[in-house]
């Protein structure tokens, strides 16, 4: 008993603990995944990085040149006796033209990052276009378009910022102060100190300022969420609120909210802001040059150092606040880009769908199904060992409860996953064997959710047979119920989608049915393109989907049975098996799962009832 006792008790105390230590462990690991992750992304252009890294130090160090001629003009101007001339003019001259230089290396730098920062973006730009068409088209299933446009848009454009520019100026930040300091301590080592006499104030409050930034920040996401909450909670609801009359409810959850945001906000900036307008002061130019100043009189006046040095040490002091605020700004500019260098590389290394190095053609249009078995998680399969086959001309429907897999099997034909074991074949070749290209000539599909694509009604219909006539156009539209509603458009097959045009749902699936006529593919997916029309729309595309399918090898998913009546085989799904296939008549003898679906919603054999997926479990 003593054992069974003091187990429990111990592991608590020490899983907290672990988990503590694993936390920093793998914040530790991410950091660095993700800095090696920037660092091969920049490796095409390092060499140019490079080049103008080297290019931005000779400009910030040549920069310092002036100071310490201006120092040299003061000591000629106090010696004692006549003014020496060339000395003078030499100064000048060697000013001026370490100006120039300096201009010229540092603009000659950013050129050159620029320009790499150009091929950079162009380059993972072609990548991701060429990764996003090899792809499982699957994979854009689970992915938002959002998360893609985020990669390909706003993460290469940050950056642009630690290519174009981080490098030259940190590189340039830190020589320029470093060469100043260095030539401070060579003309004496308490100038170089006194430059440095206002930062440790500003660095003492500045870690003060940051003192648990990281939780006040994590703090304000969390009451902005709230916010952001109550906004959208607002306008999805705004119907319902002022039907009911709770208009005043719903904007007290959003002041509250806001109120709770600005409270905090403002409890953790007002004190800040104090503090840094205050210790901002230590990095100004005239207190910096004040202070220089006061200690310069006290240096020369105990004859460490002569005025024209006094000068010299005010001039370079001058400098380091502009340093430090590039040093800032790029660190910042460094952390944004890290992160985006990791979503670009996610993006990078998604699995490409594997193409067989010596692609066959299929050998008619059956398309069979062997003991094929799929799951979005390998751990849990969604079919397990189903065995089907669809033959050439045929309409095949699949039926069954949601989560049945009627939509994950129908999405194997057109090879938007591969299978985890099992094959799927069309007129007897594995589509696995069969070129991504040859593979989408070969099988259309109409889907639920219709896409239409920026450009005119004639590019939507020519998707997937650019060189289609017009004639082949309009007999498309024709045949689909669309022509007519096309000509009343402004300007026909011309006319832009979504600037000039818009669609209703059941017009849009007529269009994507058009698309697929014009495209001639001799087999075809369709998972329930009625399932959102009205009665109207719905009839309308029946008659298109029946011109579609004739002559067809047609797997069409269905949710309401009273659309698949007339098919030559249905087959009934249920958890991830077949469960039973015949004819609508043939079923419906055997008194199984699909006479009990069918039966559902017609009771005593009632017309027009439509019985639905659910009823199946």
């Amino acid at each position: 008993m003593t054992t069974t006792t003091t187990e429990p008790t111990t592991e608590p105390t020490t899983a907290p603990e672990q988990r503590t230590e694993a936390r920093p462990t793998a914040e530790r690991d991410e950091r660095r995944r993700t800095a090696e992750a920037l660092r091969e992304l920049r490796r095409p252009v390092a060499w140019m990085t490079r080049l103008g890294i080297v290019l931005g130090v000779l400009g910030a160090v040549t920069t310092l040149v002036p100071f310490v001629g201006i120092a040299e003009i003061g000591r000629a101007l106090l010696a004692d006796g006549p003014l020496d001339r060339d000395r003078v003019v030499t100064a000048a001259v060697v000013v001026t033209v370490t100006l120039v230089v300096g201009w010229s290396c540092n603009g000659a730098a950013l050129w050159i990052t620029h320009l790499a920062d150009g091929r950079l973006q162009a380059d993972l730009r072609r990548r991701m276009v060429a990764k996003l068409g090899r792809v499982p088209l699957g994979w854009y299933s689970s992915t938002t378009s959002g998360h893609v446009r985020k990669a390909a848009q706003e993460d290469i454009d940050d950056l642009h910022h630690l290519i174009a520019h981080h490098d030259v100026e940190l590189s340039g930040a830190i020589a320029l102060p470093l060469a100043g300091l260095g030539y401070l301590a060579c003309v004496d080592w308490r100038l170089a100190l006194l430059a440095l006499a206002t930062l440790p104030v500003y660095f003492t409050s500045y870690a003060f300022m940051m003192r648990g930034f990281a939780e006040k920040m994590a703090a304000l996401d969390t009451a902005f969420g709230r916010v952001s909450a109550a906004v959208v909670e607002f306008v999805h609801g705004i119907g319902v609120v002022k039907v009911f009359g709770g208009t005043r409810r719903a904007h007290a959850g959003y002041r509250e909210a806001v109120h709770a945001y600005g409270d905090q906000y403002v409890g953790w900036v007002r004190p800040v802001l104090k503090l840094e307008a205050y210790t901002s002061m230590a990095l100004s130019v005239p207190v910096i040059s004040m202070v220089g100043l006061a200690g310069g009189i006290w240096f020369t006046h105990e004859g460490w150092v002569s005025p024209a040095d006094v000068l010299a040490e005010v001039l370079v002091a001058a400098v380091l606040p502009t340093t430090l605020l590039t040093v800032n700004q790029g660190l910042t500019a460094q952390r944004k880009a890290v992160a985006a260098a990791g979503r670009i590389t996610a993006l990078l290394d998604v699995s490409e769908l594997p193409v067989s190095d010596r692609p066959q053609r299929p050998n008619g249009n059956d398309v069979v199904l062997d003991g094929v078995v799929f799951g979005y998680d390998p751990d849990r399969p969604v079919l397990r060992g189903v065995d089907l086959t669809c033959r050439a001309g045929t309409v095949t429907a699949l039926v069954g409860g949601s989560g049945a897999g009627k939509s994950t099997l129908a999405a194997l034909v057109p090879r938007f996953h591969d299978v985890a074991a099992g094959t799927v074949r069309i007129g007897g070749t594995d589509v696995r064997d069969i070129a991504p290209e040859e593979l989408y000539r070969h099988v259309g599909f109409v889907l639920q959710d219709v896409q239409l694509l920026h450009g005119t009604v004639a590019d939507n219909l020519r998707l997937g047979r650019p060189d289609a006539s017009d004639a082949e156009l309009v007999a498309a539209a024709t045949a689909a119920r669309i022509h007519d509603r096309v000509m009343r458009l402004p300007h026909g097959y011309d006319t832009a989608v979504g600037e000039e045009a818009r669609f209703s749902g059941g017009e849009a699936q007529r269009l994507t049915i058009a698309r697929a006529l014009l495209a001639d593919a001799p087999v075809l997916v369709l998972d329930e393109a009625t399932a959102y029309a009205d009665p109207e729309s719905e009839a309308e595309i029946q008659d298109a989907l029946s011109t579609l399918v004739r002559g067809r090898t047609v797997l069409v998913v269905a949710h309401r049975l009273s659309t698949i009546t007339g098919a030559d085989r249905i087959v009934v799904l249920h958890e991830g098996r077949v469960a039973e296939e015949g004819t609508h008549t043939e079923l419906l003898a055997a008194e199984g799962r699909y006479a009990r679906m069918w039966a559902a919603h017609h009771p005593a054999g009632a017309p027009g009832a439509e019985p639905t997926e659910e009823s199946a479990r």
